[in-house]
């Protein structure tokens, strides 16, 4: 008797063997949403020279893919409009699969660190405003959330840890909440269902985000990220081989980027070191020049609110909107927090991002979406008059007195200075400085003022400097 059961367990375990042969890549499954009007990429394992047929429901016929040696395939499908919900049919002579409940829509990547990461729950300390109330709206089956798990790799790898979730109280609250209202913005403005996918790490460098060939050239950075105290979530490449390598096949419409705190201590080299990562990105995911939106790091003291590592960084961070092509920056420097690394307007910064995706990338006129941006300094006897770019309707404090412009004479140094706008201009001047040949306006880790300065539409100036002294 004893004997019949044993052959019997080995029977029945053969036979579980030779099934499940058909595997779809990790970042694919149920409730998933594929970006509409492209072609997309189905892909996974199974029994090396099997072939497969893949079939979706929009489509007419089916597509023919057959393994490698190593049991990898790959199918190529065009979208068609927003719509849904589609099934996948995957299937070889002996077995099928299916993944269900597929929305065709646009797909968004959000990535950086904790500011990223931080969930529409909070952290301890760390609130989101209005957080309760908007789960309470939570529910909508056309947005989809897919996070990645943290996971660290020396080398690239295939595969992730995650789950496309449809949107609820419960999946939202434990999603990134920068991601999550993204979506949720496009989603009620676009009308067509939205994905968003979320890879990001906590205290994380840009390095760890870039590819070790990417990575490499930059001596330093590479030096200062590949010692032996290096955190793993700071380490070169290491999250890019864990936690971008595994989707790059998955098509995406643009990307959301919300890092750099973890770079104020080596700011000089984060201008190149971001259009690298771009770069790496957009030629790896191979859907064209996709659009990279970022935020720019809001105030914050790190151990000394009159230091200027912050503002330096913050500084570079602008210079990238220039140096990377369809990209733009989403200024925060109303927000910011002295003791709290992690501003709670959640939502002004994906509104802010928003703003240039719905101008740029989906074409709607009308709104203004580009922060303000210095230009060039005139003197003008005692006063020093600063010109600024996307101000159409003008400059505006709303109502709130602007006390951290700062103006300097031939000696260089700085003393404290009044406002007074002039329309489209800012003159700024001070009691002590006769002969004005810099102003800096914000320009400190985390400047002390009871307002800040705008263009009507209520985007904030980020902070700037006229000189170059000092570092």
């Amino acid at each position: 008797m004893q004997t019949k059961i044993l052959f019997l367990a080995i029977f029945l375990l053969a036979c579980l063997m030779g099934q499940g042969q058909i595997k779809v890549a990790s970042v694919l499954g149920d409730n998933m949403v594929l970006q509409r009007n492209t072609e997309v990429k189905i892909w996974g394992k199974a029994k090396p020279g099997e072939k497969l047929t893949v079939k979706a429901d929009w489509i007419v016929g089916q597509v023919i893919a057959t393994t490698n040696d190593k049991g990898n395939w790959m199918a190529k499908l065009k979208t068609t409009n927003a719509g849904g919900p589609y099934t996948i049919t995957i299937g070889s002579p002996k077995e099928k699969i299916q993944l269900k409940n597929i929305l065709l829509g646009e797909v968004w990547l959000c990535s950086g660190q904790s500011n990223m990461e931080m969930s529409m729950a909070g952290y301890g300390d760390s609130p989101i405003i209005g957080s309760n109330d908007i789960l309470l709206d939570a529910d909508n089956d056309q947005i989809r959330l897919y996070n990645v798990t943290k996971a660290i790799s020396a080398v690239p790898v295939d595969t992730c840890t995650g789950k496309w979730s449809v949107a609820t109280a419960e999946s939202a609250s434990g999603f990134s909440a920068v991601g999550y209202l993204y979506a949720r913005l496009l989603q009620q403005r676009l009308k067509v269902p939205v994905g968003v996918i979320s890879s990001d790490w906590g205290g994380s460098a840009i390095e760890a985000w870039m590819s070790h060939e990417t990575i490499l050239p930059f001596t330093e950075a590479y030096a200062r990220t590949t010692q032996a105290k290096s955190t793993v979530n700071q380490r070169a490449s290491n999250l890019y081989n864990g936690m971008i390598s595994p989707i790059i096949n998955y098509a995406i419409k643009g990307a959301i980027w919300y890092q750099g705190e973890s770079n104020i201590g080596n700011y000089k080299d984060y201008v190149a070191l971001q259009a690298a990562m771009v770069a790496n990105w957009r030629k790896d995911f191979g859907v064209g020049e996709f659009p990279f939106y970022f935020v720019q790091i809001a105030p914050y003291w790190y151990g000394n609110s009159k230091g200027v590592n912050s503002a330096l960084q913050r500084d570079e961070q602008l210079k990238s909107v220039s140096q990377i092509a369809n990209s733009g920056m989403a200024c925060t420097l109303d927000i910011g927090e002295e003791k709290n690394i992690h501003p709670a307007e959640k939502m002004v910064v994906a509104k802010r991002l928003a703003l240039w995706a719905f101008a740029e990338t989906y074409g709607i006129k009308g709104i203004m979406y580009k922060s303000p941006a210095y230009t060039k300094m005139v003197v003008k006897d005692t006063l020093a008059v600063l010109s600024f770019d996307n101000v159409a309707a003008g400059l505006s404090t709303f109502g709130k007195e602007v006390n951290c412009f700062e103006i300097a004479g031939p000696d260089s140094i700085f003393y404290p200075a009044k406002l007074a706008i002039k329309a489209k201009q800012a003159n700024v001047w001070s009691p002590k400085v006769k002969a004005p040949v810099a102003v800096r306006y914000a320009f400190s880790n985390f400047p002390v003022t009871n307002g800040y300065l705008y263009n009507t539409a209520g985007l904030p100036v980020p902070s700037f400097r006229t000189d170059n002294w000092g570092k």
